[in-house]
C-alpha cells in the first residue's frame, strides 16, 4: 500500500499530485511506516486538510511548510488525534503507525498521546517544579519509585539538553526558567514518556536567535532515535534541520521530497513560488 505522495509535475495542480519513483523506494524501505492515507480533515463542512498522503521515515525530519492557514498545523495535530478535542472537527481517511490505524474509534488516545509527543509552538510549561513536570507523565504511567523517577527526569533534561542549566534547581518553579529553556524544558517533559515521534508545531518561532539555535540542534541530536515532524514558517530553518520537506497549499499535499530537491529544485511552481517569497 501506498502512502507518499511526492514531487509533482509542474502542470500539476494542487490537488493533483502523483506518486513518483521516490514515493515507491520509501514505501518498500519502511513497510510499516507512520503514514497517513487520503487523510481529509474537517471543520464542521470546511475541508482543511485534502486527503494528504504523506509517510515519515525512522530517524528523520520533516518539515512541513506553507503559508498561514493553508493546513499544515491541523495536519500535525491530527497525527495524535489532538484535533479530537475540537468539537467540530472530524477527520476521514486513516493514520497509520506500525500496521495500526491510528483514526480507529477504539484507539486509546491517551496511550497514542504517549508514543506520539506533542511540543506547541509556545512553551506551556505545568506549574510544578521543573522535576515535577518531567516526573508528571512517567506517574501517570505508573512510575511510583523515587531513584526511578529521578533517573528519568535527568534521562529526559539531558535528551533535552537541559540538565547542565537546571541540575541544582530542580525543584523550583519551571515558570522561573527562560522563554528557550521553558521550550526544552517541554521537549524533555515530552520525552519522559518514550515516545516513538515527535510533534512540534513551530518550537522555535516565540523563541531568541540563540535559543532558537539550541532547539534546531536538539532536534538534530533527537531524530537519531525518533521520528520527528515540525511545522514551520522559516524557510532557512527547514532547508538547515530537515530530512524531507512537505508544501502544503491551501489544504492541499502540493510537493513532497528530500529537503534539498524542494529548495534548490522544485517540480511544482507554487512551491517555487513560495519558497522564493512571492506570497505566503
Amino acid at each position: 500500500m501506498e502512502h507518499v505522495i511526492t514531487r509533482t509535475a509542474k502542470t500539476a495542480s494542487p490537488a493533483t499530485s502523483v506518486q513518483s519513483t521516490h514515493s515507491k523506494q520509501l514505501a518498500e524501505q519502511h513497510p510499516h511506516p507512520f503514514s497517513t492515507e487520503d487523510l481529509s480533515i474537517y471543520y464542521g463542512s470546511f475541508e482543511a486538510v485534502k486527503k494528504v498522503n504523506l509517510a515519515f521515515p525512522e530517524q528523520t525530519v520533516t518539515a512541513l511548510i506553507g503559508p498561514s492557514g493553508c493546513g499544515k498545523s491541523t495536519f500535525l495535530r491530527s497525527l495524535n488525534r489532538m484535533n479530537d478535542e475540537i468539537a467540530s472537527s472530524s477527520t476521514t481517511g486513516h493514520i497509520w503507525m506500525d500496521g495500526q490505524d491510528l483514526t480507529a474509534p477504539e484507539t486509546d488516545v491517551i496511550k497514542l498521546r504517549q508514543q506520539i509527543g506533542m511540543v506547541w509552538q509556545r512553551p506551556n510549561p505545568f506549574y510544578k517544579s521543573i522535576y515535577n513536570n518531567i516526573a508528571f507523565g512517567p506517574k501517570y504511567r505508573g512510575v511510583r519509585k523515587k531513584k526511578q523517577l529521578d533517573e528519568i527526569v535527568e534521562s529526559s533534561l539531558r535528551k533535552a539538553a537541559l540538565w547542565d542549566e537546571v541540575k541544582d534547581r530542580l525543584h523550583d518553579s519551571a515558570l522561573a526558567l527562560s522563554g528557550g529553556q521553558q521550550q526544552r524544558l517541554c521537549i524533555a517533559r515530552a520525552l519522559s514518556v518514550e515516545p516513538k515521534i515527535l510533534l512540534l508545531d513551530e518550537p522555535a518561532s516565540a523563541l531568541d536567535p540563540v535559543s532558537t539555535g539550541k532547539v534546531e540542534e536538539l532536534i538534530t541530536e533527537l531524530k537519531k532515535e525518533l521520528r520527528i515532524v515540525i511545522v514551520t514558517h522559516n524557510m532557512q530553518q527547514a532547508a538547515r534541520i530537515s530530512d524531507y520537506t512537505a508544501y502544503f497549499y491551501v489544504g492541499s499535499l502540493v510537493e513532497h521530497g528530500k529537503t534539498n530537491d524542494i529548495f534548490t529544485n522544485p517540480e511544482n511552481e507554487l512551491t517555487q513560488e513560495y519558497i522564493m517569497g512571492r506570497f505566503g
